[in-house]
């Protein structure tokens, strides 16, 4: 062991003496809510369209003109298709199909079919949604399409399906998967391009329900290739920045240097900032050869921010208001909640474009325009359509190498933003209804200067502060994940007037106020305002509290996001979730030196310790907040969360001046500790569960013994396992436990504060570097990879990134 230890730390010494600058898996550049959340995932701005986090194009695209020469700088075109044979979302169709077995020869071309049922797609069991109701266990599809022309671009099967799916094509098997998909995905042929012929094509699919719901709908899609046009060029990017509110961006173009700076300015000590949902793009154009340029910027944001899928009809406009000259964009139907779920975007509310007015700004709304017409395209605008385009150009005269500024304005007014309890509440910074959006746009614009500031400052502080508690390699994936995390929330005020900052289980499930999502991410509040912790506890008392939950522990979640109706998570997770709730509540009241909010929730706190005190020492075979890695009993770690829950309850006890109590708890909680560490030894470590001897797993809650100062385990158990852990890292991290080799990259923060040597820090944080570094999945930040390959296993985009900023949290 000394072996390994000795060349870890030589490891951690080369590594640390070299900062290093972190390549980003995916860049944020809009980043607000769970709906209104822009991103690029290529290294290189102009690379590929910008997204979603959910990696659905939310398309963002811009142009310099510097003398006669046009630059791109911003985006890459989407792919556009033409519908060889469309699905329903463009083109409605009918198919035929059967629910009984019809033989081997089903998908061949002369198979007859004179006793399947006609209907219309898509196909499946949500009767509100579907042209064809199916409820059995299979069904077999069969359409007929008529090809005019010659193939001569890629082809691509559209698909969405639910469950194990296979297709033909011609009857030849082109696809075939198990799962399902909750919305269409782009198949590539290849080389099953050849099987499309001109004249009749037949399309046939077999789709086999094996649980849950049940769909189908499918069609051919042609790419449109359009010529490059040789009179563009890519401007040429030569530096890229990831601060904690801004991601900077600076390109050569040819003889004029432009900046491109995107700021969500969420700065959590101003709650109305925070819920404005503006976005600041800033353009900075100057000469780099000292003479004049006539230079225009051009930057057009696509309509399908403001839908869920690109068939859904928009609606447009563009007009004046306060000074600003605004482009305006949202779905005709205006579906308001009426979807819920994880892999989904926002249908409802408006995306706003807007600029301070002036003669240097023109406006207009338009159906794709041909690159090299940008600068020369009609002002008139298109009212209705599918993905369509807000256009702004400026034209800045002559630049010199002083330079000139252009500021962009991006927005979403959501309307409504979440269902609480059946009651459709309004943003934060609309909660009494009067506001109007124009109204935010306008002091947007008033106060960009002094934002900005404020924006700079607060940078250059988080930098200096993560770097002092951890490094510079930390420091920057603190600046990484800041914007992450917050904008996986949206921020409202419930009906009985309490802030409510409500978590939504991104590229998981989709739950809206998951508790185990809130207790890793929770560190960054705490550091920076508790009152958004509470935020996301509020919640889950009040459930517990109005009756709604009437179970003797913690709910898990609200509800499926947008919608906090109550838990819709299948299963309980009684320790986790009520150690989490009593955990944090103590790391309020010790960060705001009070125990207030303790005050406030104690009958239900009562309720919930004594649940631990019977249960939570030897937890039962149940899962915690890694349910992923399944069920499992007698879980050594969860049984950490219920002594240190214990053992907050104690100390909330003692400053709520409840001696009596908090001796009770405390002495319960000690005895717990002594009895955990004799029932979880392994020799020079402590094992997964109590009856795994040969086993270990991250003892990531014992963090919070530490930070809350509650000492129930001796300091030597804190080393012991850090030590330990030390000889069991991959190249990309400390795996989670000896099951797998995956890990949660949070988690391995938590573990890394266990020890006081900051070169034992070190060399835990540093892998975890490598991984955001290295990874070749390319999104926004996933905390559950692979520790020996750096690739994702699940998640993304997700608050828990949060936790991050625990090594903070320590030093403040």
């Amino acid at each position: 062991m000394r072996s390994i230890f000795s060349l870890l730390m030589a490891s951690a010494f080369q590594l640390s003496a070299v900062a290093q600058e972190l390549r980003a898996p995916a860049y944020p550049l809009i980043t607000h809510d769970p709906y209104f959340s822009i991103w690029s995932n290529t290294d290189e701005l102009t690379s590929s369209a910008t997204t979603h986090w959910t990696g659905t194009a939310h398309s963002l695209t811009g142009y310099v003109k510097v003398d006669d020469k046009v630059y791109r700088f911003l985006g890459n075109a989407e792919k556009q298709y033409k519908a060889l044979a469309p699905a329903s979302d463009d083109v409605a169709y009918e198919a035929v199909y059967t629910e009984t077995a019809p033989g081997s020869e089903w998908m061949k071309p002369d198979f007859n079919t004179a006793n399947w049922k006609k209907g219309s797609a898509p196909f499946g069991d949500n009767k509100s949604l579907v042209g064809t109701e199916w409820r059995s266990k299979d069904i077999w599809v069969r359409r007929t399409f008529n090809v005019s022309d010659k193939i001569n671009h890629p082809l691509y099967l559209k698909l969405q399906h639910d469950d194990n799916v296979e297709v033909f094509l011609n009857g030849e098997i082109i696809y075939s998967t198990k799962g399902w998909t909750g919305k269409f995905i782009y198949i590539p042929l290849n080389e099953k391009s050849s099987q499309v012929k001109k004249g009749e094509n037949i399309l046939a699919i077999h789709v086999a329900n094996t649980a849950g719901g049940a769909w189908l709908d499918a069609g051919i899609l042609e790419e449109k290739v359009d010529k490059s046009d040789a009179s563009i060029e890519t401007a040429r990017q030569t530096a890229v920045t990831v601060k904690a509110t801004q991601t900077k961006y600076t390109f050569s173009c040819g003889p004029a240097e432009l900046e491109l700076d995107f700021c969500s300015p969420l700065l959590m000590d101003d709650l109305d900032l925070v819920s404005r949902p503006v976005s600041y793009i800033t353009m900075k154009v100057r000469s780099a050869d000292n003479r004049s340029h006539k230079v225009q910027l051009y930057l057009g944001a696509s309509s399908n921010i403001a839908v869920n899928a690109s068939s859904q009809k928009v609606s447009a406009s563009q007009y004046k208001s306060g000074g600003l000259s605004i482009l305006k964009a949202g779905t005709v139907e205006q579906p308001v909640m009426k979807k819920k779920g994880d892999d989904l975007r926002i249908d409802w509310g408006y995306v706003y474009v807007a600029a301070k007015s002036d003669n240097h700004v023109k406006q207009f709304v338009s159906e794709a325009i041909v690159p090299g017409k940008i600068f020369t395209a009609s002002a008139s605008s298109v009212k209705e359509g599918k993905q369509l385009v807000l256009n702004s150009i400026f034209d800045l005269g002559n630049v010199t190498a002083s330079g000139k500024e252009q500021v962009l304005m991006l927005g979403y007014d959501d309307i409504y933003s979440v269902q609480y309890f059946s009651t459709n509440l309004r943003p934060w910074w609309n909660n009494d209804g009067k506001q109007t959006f124009e109204g935010q746009l306008a002091k947007a614009s008033n106060d960009y200067k002094a934002i900005v500031q404020k924006c700079n400052a607060f940078d250059d502080k988080l930098f200096a502060d993560a770097s002092k508690a951890g490094g510079d390699q930390y420091a920057h994936l603190c600046e990484l994940v800041y914007r992450q995390s917050i904008a996986a929330h949206k921020l409202v005020k419930s009906p009985q007037g309490e802030i409510l900052f409500l978590s939504k289980e991104n590229y998981s499930n989709g739950s809206i106020n998951t508790v185990d999502i809130t207790y890793p991410s929770a560190p960054l509040y705490l550091l920076y305002n508790p009152d958004l912790l509470k935020g996301m506890l509020n919640g889950i008392f009040y459930y517990s509290e109005s009756g709604k939950w009437a179970k003797p522990y913690a709910a898990h979640d609200l509800g499926t996001y947008p919608l906090a109706n109550g838990q819709t998570y299948g299963e309980d997770m009684p320790v986790e979730e009520s150690g989490n709730m009593i955990i944090l509540t103590a790391a309020i009241a010790r960060q705001e030196g009070n125990a207030d909010y303790a005050r406030k929730h104690w009958s239900t706190l009562s309720t919930w310790v004594e649940y631990l005190a019977k249960d939570g020492f030897d937890p039962a075979n149940q899962l915690c907040t890694d349910d992923f890695a399944g069920h499992l009993a007698r879980n050594a770690n969860l049984s950490v969360k219920a002594i240190a829950a214990i053992g907050s309850y104690a100390q909330l006890a003692d400053r709520l001046g409840k001696k009596e109590i908090a001796e009770k708890y405390f002495s319960m909680a000690k005895e717990m500790a002594g009895k955990w560490m004799q029932m979880a030894e392994d020799g020079d470590h402590y094992s997964l569960t109590f009856d795994g001897k040969g086993t270990w797993s991250q003892k990531y809650n014992l963090v919070w013994d530490k930070l809350l100062g509650l000492d129930l385990f001796p300091k030597q158990v804190y080393e012991k396992e850090v030590n330990y852990y030390l000889t069991k890292q991959n190249q990309y991290g400390l795996p989670l436990d000896s099951r797998k080799t995956y890990t949660k990259s949070d988690w391995i923060m938590w573990t890394a504060v266990l020890t006081d040597d900051q070169k034992k820090f070190n060399a835990i944080i540093q892998p975890v570097f490598r991984y955001a570094n290295e990874s070749s999945s390319r999104v926004p930040l996933s905390d559950w990879h692979e520790t020996t390959t750096g690739k994702m296993v699940g998640f993304q985009a997700r608050s828990v990134v949060g936790g991050y900023f625990i090594k903070m949290l320590e030093n403040k």
